[in-house]
């Protein structure tokens, strides 16, 4: 019978790796903490309507990439979430989070997203990322705490060689002015534009900017920028932005033709690179969304937030060969010299874990030098031995793996004994 293998674009995190995302997910949830970020849980599938509305018509995500899920028995057109942030404003707007009288509403998201996406090194179909949103204030500082927020995740890590892009695509005014001076110099050159670029040039001309494709580049790269027809309050905020990144010491360069990947961005547009290897990596992404909280039903409240991969940090961890420091040892192995002492042996690992000591035991019968093996392979702290005289003594052999120093303790005390030794 034919081996059931995994799904192209998925991944399965073993044992000896997980360790590094719990690492992550702990450093990332104390960040958090201490920006004064709460954790949100949205579902996994929400209504189709909501990536529709709230990340664009327009967008690959929408056009190419959604996962739609359908139930026979119902109507509901639902998909697995391709992104965080419109769930959570979807959320801020049905609990009434507006409400609340702490306010802004600072929020952190993280978990599995879906894309249907051509698989390659740090990017698959099933992907976690980690996300903050901050809803319910326009004040450029908040927006340079979010961009802080998501590189000291980085700095704290290890990674070094970042570099901030920024950008303003202004507010749906400012889009409106630039974009008949767009559609001018686009038109020029619009039967040599890829086909995605000629489709989105009378949809969303602003996205044509972002295309990857080299030639595309090459046409556009006189193309008229947003950032000489923002308004002055959308330039002075720009200002603001730029002068409270500075304050922080993050350094950053502007970059006109940065405008992401989203429709529901206003004014801030950013992202985090590391340059390795002559190539470029874009690691995180975020930006206002002002509009977005209206778009889905709710008051005209401001918001920014960004969204970073957990494959894509990992993978440039390992670019830049940094080690986390992540034990996978255990804190106890406990050795049996006789079958009579298994039951006592079975008993003390229990109390060792009560106390708090991570232990573990033989289950394969093997013989003294096997599990002695086994015991280094599990990294074990110390090993503790029974045998007969052990066990008609009511003791048990401590012995610590570092030192190969042993000592006779009685198996009453040695839980508390390891325990204290183990801080």
């Amino acid at each position: 019978m034919a081996k059931i293998q995994i799904p192209r674009g998925t991944q399965d995190i073993m044992p000896g790796t997980v360790e590094l995302w719990h690492y992550i997910e702990a450093k990332a949830r104390d960040l958090c903490r201490r920006f004064n970020y709460h954790e949100i849980r949205t579902p996994l599938f929400e209504s189709t309507e909501l990536f529709q509305r709230g990340v664009g018509e327009t967008t690959d995500i929408v056009e190419k990439e959604m996962y739609n899920v359908s139930n026979p028995r119902s109507e509901d057109a639902l998909t697995l979430r391709p992104e965080g942030t419109a769930g959570v404003v979807r959320s801020y707007v049905e609990n009434k989070l507006y409400g609340s009288p702490n306010q802004p509403v600072k929020m952190y998201y993280l978990g599995p997203m879906f894309r249907h996406e051509r698989p390659q090194a740090g990017r698959y179909r099933q992907f976690v990322q980690f996300g903050a949103e901050a809803i319910g204030s326009s004040d450029p500082a908040i927006d340079a705490e979010v961009i802080a927020l998501a590189m000291r995740l980085y700095q704290e890590l290890g990674l070094t060689g970042l570099s901030v892009e920024l950008n303003s695509v202004g507010t749906l005014e400012d889009r409106a002015n630039h974009r008949k001076h767009l559609l001018e110099h686009l038109n020029g050159v619009r039967d040599q534009l890829c086909p995605d670029c000629q489709s989105r040039i009378d949809r969303n001309p602003l996205r044509v900017l972002d295309c990857k494709n080299e030639t595309c580049k090459t046409l556009t790269k006189d193309a008229p920028s947003i950032l000489e027809y923002l308004s002055d309050e959308s330039a002075a905020h720009f200002e603001a932005v730029k002068e409270y990144l500075t304050e922080l010491g993050i350094a950053y360069t502007v970059n006109p033709r940065m405008v992401r990947g989203l429709d529901y961005y206003t004014q801030t547009a950013f992202e985090i690179k590391m340059a390795e290897i002559g190539a470029v990596e874009t690691l995180c992404g975020g930006g206002r969304y002002n509009g977005l909280v209206a778009e889905l039903g709710g008051d005209d409240m401001p918001g920014i937030g960004f969204a970073l991969s957990i494959e894509r940090l990992l993978l440039a961890l390992e670019k830049q060969g940094v080690q986390l420091p992540v034990s996978v040892g255990i804190d106890c192995f406990v050795a049996i010299q006789t079958p009579d002492a298994k039951s006592a042996a079975f008993r003390l690992v229990d109390r060792l874990r009560s106390a708090g000591v991570a232990a573990e035991l033989d289950y394969l019968d093997r013989k003294m030098k096997a599990q002695l093996k086994q015991a280094d392979r599990l990294a074990a702290r110390f090993t503790v031995i029974i045998g007969e005289s052990e066990l008609a003594s009511g003791t048990a052999v401590l012995k610590e793996m570092a030192t190969g120093e042993q000592q006779e303790i009685k198996l009453d005390e040695l839980p508390a004994v390891i325990a204290s030794r183990l801080g």
